[in-house]
């Protein structure tokens, strides 16, 4: 089954019939994307897709525009000066990346009040009157640990590798982790760096932190800092523990060479970038004047040890692997939330 298969499976039924709404509605509504970072993969395979997909809905007429910004840094007053800015230049709608649940709600409020969509994805808001797309973040942190305590029953030490400090999907995930601690209390992390989703930055405070470490057996992370890990382990005279990947290329490259070599085995697991499109077309649909829930959630994307060649070989080299989503499957997911 393929990964939009396994997302849209319970809606298919619902929506076989449903047509796709004519782009005529929306042909002159203009929507920006407010995104707060782009310096890791993850981001620019969103940014990526943003652009794919949106630009064809532009050419095609079904809007007017599908304009990107993000700001130079990862800071919510700058980003709120920017939605301030959208509010300006007339949007209709702002698809957001959030810097914080929080702290935007406040420009976000200002959007809505203006007559503009507001659509958060990944970085969610919690102003009620945005709509937000979200993995189960806490849910993709406690699978990890899951995973490990199959892996290895009798537990043992484990270092955390964080993403961006202050941002709620760091803490989210992190969280989720600890939850799976005290599930699986064999397990202890004994150290914790911020990898900011990045593997250069990741693998320098793992090296950073590791002398002053005790034997670890695994290492659960958030994603675009398991190949650092690995590269900064590989480096010492330490067994290479079982360390779960975040769906980067370089990752799950890294995985199939290990395993190939050695019998490696770990599990992958991430947000597809691909969500903004999710984001994008849910926010056509709102604008078309479609009931939509405030909340929608999308599955995580989890590759493990039988399915990691073909995964690999449909990922760019430098991207991740990800998932774009048509009007059509945004119509699914809408109808599925009902």
């Amino acid at each position: 089954m393929t990964i939009r298969k396994m997302l849209l499976a319970s809606a298919a039924i619902a929506c076989a019939a449903m047509p796709v709404s004519a782009f005529a509605d929306t042909s002159a509504k203009k929507i920006a994307l407010s995104n707060n970072y782009a310096g890791n993969s993850w981001r620019q395979a969103m940014l990526t897709s943003w652009g794919k997909v949106t630009g064809e809905a532009v050419k095609a007429g079904t809007v007017a525009a599908a304009d990107p910004f993000t700001t130079a840094e990862n800071q919510a007053t700058e980003q709120a000066a920017q939605i301030q800015n959208m509010i300006l230049q007339g949007y209709d709608a702002i698809v957001l990346n959030a810097a914080s649940p929080t702290a935007l709600n406040g420009a976000v409020k200002e959007a809505c009040d203006a007559g503009i969509t507001v659509v958060s994805f990944d970085g969610i808001v919690t102003e009620p009157c945005a709509w937000r797309i979200a993995v189960n973040f806490k849910e993709m942190g406690r699978s990890e640990v899951e995973y490990l305590s199959k892996k290895i029953p009798n537990g043992g030490n484990l270092l955390e590798i964080r993403g961006l400090a202050g941002v709620f999907v760091d803490d989210e995930i992190s969280a989720g982790i600890h939850e799976g601690i005290k599930q699986f209390p064999q397990f202890k992390i004994v150290g914790s760096v911020h990898g900011d989703w990045a593997q250069d930055v990741a693998q320098k405070a793992v090296a950073g932190i590791l002398p002053s470490l005790p034997d670890i057996v695994g290492v659960v992370t958030q994603g675009g800092d398991g190949y650092g890990a690995a590269q900064a382990i590989a480096a010492t005279d330490r067994k290479m523990p079982i360390i779960i990947m975040g769906n980067r290329e370089d990752e799950l490259k890294w995985w199939k060479e290990q395993k190939d070599a050695k019998g490696y085995e770990t599990m992958s697991v991430s947000i597809a970038p691909g969500v903004s499109t999710l984001a994008f077309w849910v926010a056509q649909q709102i604008l078309d004047g479609k009931e939509v829930k405030k909340d929608l959630v999308v599955p995580f994307l989890r590759i493990d040890q039988d399915n990691l060649e073909t995964n690999l070989a449909n990922t760019q080299a430098g991207g991740v692997a990800n998932v774009e989503y048509t009007q059509a499957d945004a119509i699914k997911v809408i109808e599925s939330a009902k």
